[in-house]
């Protein structure tokens, strides 16, 4: 088993996406995740190029990381300076971090004409470059810039390069597919002559995801002999992104039949925390269909999938979700057969047969619903709730009953601001309760006045926030009513431990946010409800 050494660049190249800009406390989080979850090396970004940047590594510098060591990354030398008296690589050293990462030329044409340099002197600023910081960091990595178009050019150069920097004592030589146009057999084809010219380098490679292979060339540069991978986490990065190392590291672990070791023993299965952490600090929703630990990389929706699923998972699933950290989804939609019922009953403690009336009689229903317009795949509280009331689950009633509610909306000049006003009445634990309150809008104002009705009765509402409002006009054959379409709202709701999605579907945007909101209050009390029986139980 050959280990693989993990080099995570999120901190730097990741926060060069467009929709990235982490702060320096959001940095720090980042790292110290990364250095729990085993990652060998956190490059932490380029000391002197942002006051964060500097900041960054000075911060760092006070924790005791377990697992991985933090790079100040940055570039050879300007050719017009020497290596003694560049700032940038002065800046490095002060970083104090115990290894460097520095950008150097590969490609002939890029000396040429991006530095406007001669071809000897940029060799000479490459090693003099390598030399001098491996006079004060103890590790120094040499990133070979546009490595794969210089060997389509100009080979000779390229491995000249990295030869230069090679014998000037760098550890390793990774090799970077800058424009991210390479194909897999070109990068295979390239670090095989890297590894001919250069027989005692240790190799790494960091790809770009400009024709959709980055995890691709990244494992032919494995494959072929490289030891270091860079990557981002979920492949943020310039332009289309850098490889996913959220991606590629159980592609390494689980597909290589036992040739490649990346993480230590039993870090794998935090993958999907790792990657929804980071995703949440950098402020970014996370893509449901990213493999491995996307919320729908294990979602099974046709009934002849769910059918074999039940039988075994492995029909339908390239391997165990647990292994990294994800779950198997069944959903209910229209596309749903009866094992898909029997499935999720089964999560819930009820074991059907698929023959029984209650499943057909629920499919039916949900396949009514579901014509309407009623997504209960993205609406999982919703479905979870119409099944247990179908099969009739304790703890699943009614903590509220509606008598009336009114929304009253104003406006009295042109330029003013509408005013927002609702009523609702409500039939609560025996007593009668009739409130009013304003809002921002139509439906804050009914779920202010709707939990203004609850909260003596259920207090923990307090703690329930909404985290996301979606409206969709459902625009069908039958549909095309302009604004007397229907409707279809889906309201995401938390507390301090969970997250939740809800839905309803009506011509009326307030009904069917009603609908939505009604269901994620009862499914939040539902849940403290049961939770307090089990532990009722317990005690």
């Amino acid at each position: 088993m050959k280990q693989i050494t993990l080099y995570d660049t999120t901190l730097r190249d990741g926060n060069q996406a467009e929709d990235v800009n982490l702060s320096l406390e959001d940095k720090l989080k980042v790292a110290l995740k990364l250095d729990e979850f085993g990652l060998h090396y956190i490059e932490g970004g380029w000391p002197g190029a942002s006051p964060i940047d500097t900041g960054f590594f000075q911060e760092i510098a006070a924790y005791d990381l377990k697992n991985s060591t933090m790079v100040a990354f940055g570039s050879t030398h300007h050719p017009g300076n020497t290596a003694r008296t560049d700032k940038n690589l002065k800046a490095l050293v002060a970083s104090k971090a115990k290894a460097a990462a520095i950008v150097g030329k590969s490609w002939e044409v890029h000396v040429h004409e991006a530095l406007r340099v001669t071809s000897e002197r940029y060799l000479e600023v490459a090693a003099d470059s390598v030399a001098f910081l491996k006079q004060s960091v103890k590790e120094v990595f040499f990133d070979a810039e546009h490595f794969f178009d210089g060997m389509a050019d100009k080979p000779d150069y390229a491995l000249a390069v990295l030869g230069k920097a090679h014998e000037a004592g760098a550890d390793v030589l990774v090799l970077c597919d800058t424009n991210g146009g390479a194909l897999p057999q070109d990068v295979a084809m390239a670090v095989k002559q890297a590894r001919k010219a250069l027989p005692g380098a240790v190799l790494g490679i960091h790809t770009h995801n400009d024709c959709g292979m980055a995890i691709a060339t990244a494992l032919a540069g494995v494959e072929a002999g490289c030891a270091m991978v860079q990557g981002t986490i979920n492949g943020v990065g310039e332009r289309t992104g850098n490889a996913d190392l959220i991606a590629l590291i159980p592609v390494l672990e689980l597909k290589s039949k036992g040739a490649y070791r990346c993480l230590p023993e039993g870090r794998l299965s935090m993958l999907r925390a790792v990657s929804n952490y980071v995703a949440e600090v950098a402020n970014m929703a996370p893509f449901s269909r990213q493999p491995f630990v996307g919320r729908s990389a294990f979602a099974h929706k046709g009934g002849v999938h769910v059918s074999a699923v039940n039988r075994k998972s492995s029909l339908y699933e390239h391997i165990d979700p647990a292994s990294v950290g994800n779950e198997q989804r069944i959903l209910l939609t229209e596309l749903a057969g009866r094992s898909n019922i029997v499935s999720m009953a089964r999560r819930f403690g009820f074991h059907l047969d698929k023959d029984e009336p209650v499943v057909k009689g629920l499919l039916a229903e949900l396949k009514e619903k579901s014509a309407m317009g009623y997504d209960y795949a993205a609406a999982e509280a919703s479905v979870e709730l119409l099944l247990l009331r179908k099969l009739g689950r304790r703890g699943v009633r009614d903590f509220f009953k509606l008598l009336q509610f009114q929304v009253l909306e104003t406006k009295r000049l042109a330029e003013g601001v509408p005013l927002s006003e609702a009523t609702v009445h409500l039939e609560v634990e025996g007593a009668m309760e009739h409130t009013a309150a304003y809002g921002q809008g139509p439906v804050n104002a009914l779920d202010n006045a709707l939990r203004k009705a609850l909260y003596g009765f259920y207090p923990q509402l307090n703690e329930m926030r909404l985290v996301d409002f979606k409206v969709r006009v459902l625009t069908g054959a039958d549909q095309n009513k302009g604004t007397g379409s229907l409707v279809r709202v889906l309201i995401e709701s938390a507390d301090q431990t969970n997250k939740w999605v809800t839905v309803g579907v009506s011509f009326n945007i307030i009904e069917a946010s009603w609908q939505a909101l009604i269901d994620s209050i009862t499914y939040k009390l539902y849940k403290d409800e049961n939770v307090k029986r089990g532990r009722a139980l317990e005690d």
